[in-house]
C-alpha cells in the first residue's frame, strides 16, 4: 500500500528524528484533500483512562492507559476501537467507520451499551494533524512509510515494539528497517 487512506498506518522512517514522531506508528483516522488526522498508536502514558474518563476506564484494553495520540490538542480525547465480526460501524449509533473493523467511538455514548459491541478500545489524548499537502511532502521526503494497519495494531500489548513488528510483516526490503538500531551511534 503506497496510497494514503483512512485506516493506513504511517510508520516513521528510521531517520525521522522529530521527538513527537520518532519510531512511531500513526493510524490515519481521516484523510481528505484539506488535511489528515491520525493518532500515535505506540505512546502509552502513565495516566489511567479511568482518571480522565471514569466510565470508559474499565472498558479500555489493557494497560487501560491513556495513549498520547499526538502533539495537537492534548486535552481532546479520541477513542478508536476494534470491532468483532458482525458489528458494522456504519450501521451502529455512536460509531464512525475508519476502515475494516476499526471505528471511532463517540465518548459521549453510554459505555455500558457500547462495550459489548467492541473487541477492544484505546483512548488517545490529542492527535497528529497535517494540513493540505503537508503529509504528502513528508512522505515523498522519506519521513514515513505508508502500510496497511491491522485492528490488532491498535490493541497491541504494552511491551510490544509495534514499530518493528509492523515493518517486519511488510516483507523485503521494508522488513530490514525493523533492524535499524534506536541509536545508530551505538551500533
Amino acid at each position: 500500500m503506497n496510497s494514503l487512506e483512512r485506516g493506513s498506518a504511517l510508520v516513521a522512517a528510521p531517520g525521522l528524528q522529530d521527538p513527537n514522531f520518532r519510531r512511531t506508528v500513526v493510524l490515519i483516522i481521516d484523510h481528505t484533500a484539506s488535511g489528515t488526522l491520525g493518532v500515535v498508536l505506540n505512546r502509552p502514558s502513565e495516566v489511567p483512562v479511568r482518571d480522565v474518563l471514569p466510565l470508559w476506564g474499565p472498558h479500555a484494553t489493557l494497560p487501560r492507559a491513556l495513549y498520547v495520540g499526538g502533539p495537537v490538542q492534548r486535552r481532546a480525547a479520541l477513542c478508536v476501537a476494534a470491532l468483532p465480526a458482525g458489528v458494522d460501524a456504519e450501521r451502529t449509533e455512536g460509531m464512525i467507520k475508519v476502515r475494516g473493523s476499526l471505528a471511532l467511538i463517540d465518548l459521549e455514548a453510554d459505555p455500558e451499551l457500547m462495550a459489548p459491541q467492541l473487541r477492544g478500545l484505546r483512548v488517545f489524548a490529542g492527535y497528529a494533524g497535517w494540513g493540505e499537502g503537508q503529509l504528502a511532502g513528508e512522505i515523498s521526503r522519506g519521513d514515513w512509510v505508508v502500510v496497511p494497519a491491522l485492528a490488532d495494531d491498535v490493541l497491541a500489548p504494552l511491551n510490544t515494539d509495534l514499530w518493528s513488528r509492523i515493518l517486519r510483516r511488510q516483507g523485503m526490503p521494508l522488513a530490514l528497517l525493523a533492524t535499524y538500531p534506536s541509536d545508530p551511534t551505538q551500533n
